[in-house]
């Protein structure tokens, strides 16, 4: 009788499915009104949504830009303020900017102060995404070392307002950044000094 082999068969991987991140639908005046999925939210003709912007500035009054990672479905690629994202549903604004932060820079900030809100809807022409946001504004400053996340950011620039220009002047920016700056400028002044 032949001796009998075990066969092999070689398992599949599994189906690895990502969380659907969901955040939170607004009324023109920045009241809850449901949740949605991240992507959908984003898609045209886009649904408002709310959002926060977080603009950091070091000891010298410099303000912290981050380069967007490559792999990101949303921008990626482009300079951009400190940080931005989304609260959970139910989260606190000033929470989920503090908590977004730390995830993709690797340091809490030392101070941060929310600075007002904006409402945006800014067509990104790259993604053929829409960003229809009601936007919470931070700024604040951070005294601890960078070590941030590679899947979120792609590089970090601390820059003086010259500096800045110089650097739109060359490089693609965020549909979002210009408006959130302009919007975010008293409590810019107020942190990082009226260079600004």
């Amino acid at each position: 009788m032949p001796e009998s082999r075990p066969t092999s068969l070689a398992a599949e991987p599994p189906t690895v499915v990502a969380p659907e991140i969901k955040l939170e639908l607004v009324d023109d005046t920045g009241v809850t009104i449901g949740t949605a999925e991240k992507l959908w939210a984003h898609q045209q003709p886009g649904h408002l949504h709310r959002a926060f912007s977080v603009f950091l500035f070091d000891q010298q009054g410099r303000l912290l830009l981050q380069r967007r990672a490559l792999g990101k479905y949303h921008s990626p690629g482009v300079w951009s303020n400190t940080c931005c994202g989304h609260p959970y549903p139910d989260e606190p604004p000033f929470v989920a900017a503090a908590r977004r932060t730390a995830e993709e820079l690797g340091t809490a900030p030392a101070l941060l102060c929310a600075a007002g809100t904006v409402r945006y809807d800014l067509p990104d022409e790259a993604s053929g995404l829409i960003e229809r946001e009601w936007n919470h504004l931070f700024v604040g400053l951070m005294t601890d070392e960078l070590r941030p996340d590679p899947e979120e950011v792609d590089d970090t620039r601390f820059v003086t307002a010259r500096e800045l220009k110089e650097l739109q002047a060359q490089k693609p920016f965020s549909v979002w950044f210009n408006t959130v700056f302009e919007a975010a400028l008293p409590g810019i002044r107020e942190i990082a000094g009226r260079d600004w």
